[in-house]
């Protein structure tokens, strides 16, 4: 229920994948990349 929650909000771009706990972030990703989305989990450097 809640990496449902994370990836509608990435999807939303109300937050990034960084932001996802760590504990979710596997379910988040999966989740993701069934709907075709497994580029936003792609996460950014800092530069």
């Amino acid at each position: 229920m809640m990496a449902m929650f994370f990836a509608q909000r990435i999807i939303l771009e109300k937050c990034t994948y960084a932001q996802v706990p760590k504990v979710l972030k596997a379910r988040v990703k999966e989740i993701l990349v069934d709907s075709g989305l497994g580029f936003l989990t792609e996460e950014k450097e800092n530069k």
